[in-house]
């Protein structure tokens, strides 16, 4: 039997996972071939912000060295860019005039970082953060210059600014929103938040919009940043972290469908057969995902019928957001923000720094956010999938798991 051949387009944390799920289920199926853009093996993404803060070094992030791909006889090909996929003749063409042909095909291409449509966004000094290449520059930048300015209160961009504030930089958050990281919190565990960030001494221009971007006295990098309104402050840096869109050119480019992603199904294949997509580049029943967990399931589910088993089928992921900010402990799930037909079971205290709130609706857990002690976080999440009733233990529900099941 002579082996199919495998092609991944993508080396990052879900495409590698999808090639570990189908390796422990067959060995044997498949000569496998990965293309990544970057230099570096698979490492983890998540773990970049504790490389700029210090803690951990770049070598410390890699999942998958190189001698995994050896021993596991993966054709390894770093630093080079897929840039056109034939399906008809089943072939991918890199950028350096490499030609691999395919029976299968893997779209892991990951999402590409929103940059702001600005005048002056492509001044040097104004970079992205998503991945080692611009780890390095914040990390180069630090030592030389003084003023940061960080694009979006989102997790991202509230590592960013943790980060360059630990390497010394004055360093400001810009962000649309009324409040910080909106898409989980409520407004009292974001104000909760940004007061501890303020404390570490980073500074907040909240409802705020960037209008331009200018170079400094010498022309030859960044300077300052305007914002709408007429407010402008000096920066030497500008890291826009507002935010990331699927990274779908090459896909379109093939005629593969596509919409908010690449469009998959159940088994996460796109409307070619032999062409699979995961990660945060699909689309599944309309939503793409950003967030670990889900890749993973997905991961799961594609290496199933990569090893044509063809069992599983990857129906959409409940998410919840159980994040360290910055040293501050965070958790929300579900509709956190609560409405006219819900009942809000509220913790606040202040002094503690700690704050939760349940939102229940027809005695069911339909939202939760948990501030400074996310303990309970997995257990209201359960009793949120699980659309668990509640009217017994709903007096107990904020002493936690541990209290209801010793009473």
């Amino acid at each position: 039997m002579k082996k199919q051949k495998l092609v991944m387009i993508g080396n990052g944390m879900a495409g590698v996972r999808t090639i570990e799920e189908l390796l422990k289920l067959d060995t044997e199926l498949y000569d496998i071939t990965i293309f990544g853009a970057e230099p570096h093996p698979n490492y983890n993404r998540i773990l970049l912000s504790p490389v700029l803060a210090g803690e951990q070094t770049l070598e410390q992030i890699v999942l998958n060295d190189l001698d995994w791909y050896k021993s596991n006889g993966i054709h390894l090909h770093l630093g080079k860019t897929i840039t056109k996929i034939d399906r008809k003749e089943r072939t991918v063409i890199a950028d350096d005039g490499t030609v691999e042909s395919y029976d299968r095909l893997l779209l892991a291409t990951g999402s590409l970082p929103f940059i702001l449509p600005v005048p002056g966004n492509d001044f040097p000094g104004v970079i992205a953060y998503r991945d080692i290449k611009d780890t390095n520059e914040m990390i180069d930048v630090a030592t030389r210059y003084k003023n940061a300015v960080v694009i979006g209160g989102g997790l991202l961009g509230l590592e960013a600014a943790n980060g360059l504030a630990l390497r010394g930089m004055s360093v400001t958050v810009v962000h649309l929103a009324e409040w910080l990281m909106e898409r989980q919190l409520d407004k009292t565990a974001a104000d909760l938040l940004q007061k501890s960030l303020e404390e570490k001494g980073l500074k907040f221009l909240l409802k705020t919009s960037t209008e331009a971007i200018s170079p400094n006295a010498a022309g030859d990098r960044v300077g300052s940043i305007r914002f709408k309104g007429g407010l402008e402050i000096p920066a030497d840096l500008v890291v826009m972290a507002a935010g990331i869109k699927p990274n779908t050119a090459l896909a379109e480019s093939a005629g593969l469908h596509c919409s908010r992603g690449i469009v998959v199904n159940d088994t996460l294949q796109t409307f070619d057969p032999r062409v699979y997509a995961v990660g945060e580049c699909a689309s599944h029943r309309g939503t793409a995902y950003g967030l670990v967990a889900p890749l993973f399931e997905q991961a799961k589910v594609c290496a199933n019928h990569l090893a044509h088993l063809g069992i599983a089928q990857y129906k959409g992921s409940v998410t919840s957001t159980k994040l360290k900010v910055t040293g501050v402990d965070v958790f929300s799930a579900g509709d956190f923000s609560g409405g006219p037909d819900t009942d809000d079971i509220l913790l606040h205290d202040k002094q503690a720094g700690i704050y939760k709130r349940i939102v229940i609706k027809n005695d069911r857990v339909v939202g939760a956010v948990l501030y400074g002690d996310t303990g309970d976080g997995g257990w209201h999440f359960q009793l949120m999938k699980d659309a668990q009733d509640i009217r017994e233990i709903r007096s107990q529900l904020l002493f936690g798991q541990s209290f209801n099941n010793s009473h």
